[in-house]
C-alpha cells in the first residue's frame, strides 16, 4: 500500500519535472527566436535596405545612414601625392552638422584632433570619458580593414550618444582602394546591438598591428592623417595628439577660461599679439596605473617613477627642452585654473604637443612611418615666428612606457630615411620664409 503511494508520488513528481523542463525548452526557444529577430532588426536598422526603412522609430538614425551612403558614393578625394584616398567627414557629428554656415571659427571652442588605425580605435571610449568637446578622428585603413573601419565607425556613431554628438570621423586608405556602404554582411556585423558591443568588437582588433608594422609594405601616413583630422575641425584652437594619449581633465573648460581672461585684459590694447602655441608637457605612464586627472596626481606618480617624461628611454632630447624640472616644481595655480607658466625658444630636436590656432602651418605630408614627422612641424613653427608658451597645470599622458623592444623591425631604417628628408625640408623653409632670421 505504502509502496504504491510512493510510486504514484514519484510519477507525479517526474511528470511535473518533465513539464517544467519542456516549458523551459519552449521558453529558451522563444528567447532565442526573439533575440535572433532582434539581432536581425538591429542589423537592418544599421546597414539594411528596405526592412530597416520600414521602421519609423529612428528617423534621425536613418538620415545618418543616408548621409553615410552619399559620403561614400562620392569616392573621396586624392591627397596631394595621389597615393591615398581621403573621405573627409564621412561621418559627421551633430555638432558639425548643426554648425551654421559661415559661423565665426574664432568662437572660443577648442577641438581635439587625433589619428589611428582600427587597432587603436578602442581608445576612443576612455578618451571621450575625459574629453567632452568636439573631437575629430582620422582613421587609416588598408585591405579588409577599410570595410571594418567604415562599419565600426558608423556603428559607434549610431549607438553611442556622445559620439553622435561630438565626434567627426574621416577615413584614409590607399588610392587604389575604395570604401563602400557595408550592407549585406551579417556575418561580421550582426552582433552589433549597442555601444558596448561595438567597443567589444574593436577590442578584438587591438593587437592586429605592432606600431607601424601594417604589412604589405604599406606606410602609415601620420602627417596626412593629422592634417585630415585638423582640417575636419571648425574651431579657433586645436590640440593634435595620438589616439593612445590622454589630456588632463577639464582642459577644454580651463583653456577657454584662460583665453577669455586674456581677452578681457587686452581689451582696448592696440599692439599686435605675437603668434603663440600653448605647450602641454608630455608624459608616459606605466600600463597598470590609472591615468592622472590633474597636476597634483601626476606629480605624485612622477615622484615615485610611475610616470616619466615622454620618450625618456627612446629619445630624451626630443622632449628635454620642455624643462620638466621647472614644470613639476613650478608655481601651482588655483585648482581649476590655467595659466602660462613660462615661455621657451624652440631647439632641435624638440617636438612638443601643443594647443594651437587653426592658422598654424600644416604638417608636411611627405613624412610617413617613424621619425621626424612632428619635429618637422615644430621646426616650421619656430621659423615662422611662433612663440612656445608652456601651460602650468595642463599635460598629456601616453598609455604605457615607450621601450625599444616594442617597436617594429624597420624603425631605424625609416628614421634614417626621414632624417635625410628633414634636411631637405629645412632647406625649403629658407625659401618659404625668406624674411625670417630663425633657422633649425
Amino acid at each position: 500500500m505504502h509502496l504504491s503511494k510512493k510510486c504514484s508520488v514519484f510519477k507525479v513528481l517526474l511528470s511535473a519535472l518533465l513539464i517544467v523542463a519542456l516549458l523551459q525548452l519552449i521558453y529558451l526557444s522563444f528567447l532565442s527566436k526573439f533575440h535572433g529577430k532582434q539581432q536581425r532588426y538591429r542589423y537592418f536598422e544599421l546597414f539594411g535596405g528596405s526592412e530597416g526603412k520600414k521602421k519609423k522609430g529612428h528617423p534621425e538614425k536613418n538620415s545618418r545612414k543616408e548621409r553615410l551612403r552619399y559620403s561614400l558614393s562620392t569616392g573621396g578625394i586624392f591627397d596631394n601625392s595621389g597615393q591615398y584616398r581621403v573621405y573627409k567627414n564621412f561621418i559627421k557629428s551633430d555638432y558639425t552638422t548643426n554648425l551654421k554656415p559661415g559661423s565665426d571659427p574664432d568662437s572660443g571652442v577648442l577641438a581635439l584632433a587625433t589619428h589611428t588605425t582600427i587597432n587603436n580605435l578602442h581608445h576612443l571610449d576612455s578618451l571621450l570619458a575625459r574629453w567632452h568637446s568636439p573631437l575629430s578622428v582620422a582613421i587609416f585603413a588598408h585591405g579588409q580593414d577599410v570595410k571594418f573601419a567604415t562599419a565600426l565607425a558608423y556603428a559607434l556613431s549610431f549607438f553611442c550618444p556622445q559620439i553622435q554628438s561630438l565626434v567627426d570621423f574621416h577615413l584614409v586608405c590607399l588610392s587604389g582602394e575604395m570604401a563602400s556602404f557595408p550592407d549585406q554582411d551579417r556575418e561580421h556585423f550582426a552582433g552589433l546591438e549597442d555601444c558596448a558591443s561595438v567597443f567589444s568588437r574593436l577590442e578584438t582588433h587591438r593587437d592586429k598591428y605592432n606600431n607601424y608594422a601594417i604589412g604589405g609594405n604599406v606606410s602609415y601616413p601620420n602627417n596626412l592623417l593629422r592634417n585630415v583630422a585638423r582640417g575636419g575641425t571648425e574651431t579657433s584652437y586645436v590640440l593634435v595628439i595620438d589616439m593612445d594619449m590622454m589630456p588632463s581633465a577639464d582642459l577644454h573648460q580651463q583653456f577657454l577660461a584662460m583665453m577669455m581672461a586674456r581677452r578681457r585684459r587686452r581689451r582696448g590694447a592696440r599692439e599686435p599679439r605675437a603668434d603663440e602655441v600653448f605647450v602641454l608637457p608630455a608624459f608616459e605612464i606605466r600600463h597598470a596605473r590609472k591615468m592622472p586627472a590633474n597636476k597634483a596626481e601626476l606629480v605624485q606618480l612622477y615622484q615615485v617613477g610611475e610616470v616619466r617624461p615622454f620618450y625618456e628611454e627612446l629619445c630624451p632630447r626630443c622632449q628635454a627642452p620642455t624643462n620638466y624640472s621647472q614644470w613639476v616644481n613650478g608655481h601651482v595655480t588655483e585648482p581649476g585654473t590655467l595659466e602660462v607658466s613660462y615661455a621657451l625658444s624652440w631647439t632641435d630636436p624638440w617636438e612638443p604637443f601643443y594647443i594651437g590656432p587653426h592658422t598654424v602651418p600644416l604638417y608636411d605630408e611627405s613624412f610617413k612611418q617613424y621619425g621626424f614627422n612632428r619635429i618637422s612641424q615644430a621646426c616650421e613653427l619656430h621659423v615662422a615666428g611662433y612663440r612656445f608658451s608652456v601651460l602650468g597645470s595642463a599635460f598629456v599622458v601616453h598609455r604605457g612606457f615607450k621601450v625599444q623592444e616594442e617597436f617594429h623591425a624597420r624603425k631605424d631604417e625609416e628614421n634614417k630615411r626621414n632624417r635625410v628628408l628633414f634636411r631637405s625640408f629645412k632647406e625649403g623653409l629658407k625659401t618659404k620664409y625668406p624674411s625670417s632670421n630663425r633657422r633649425c
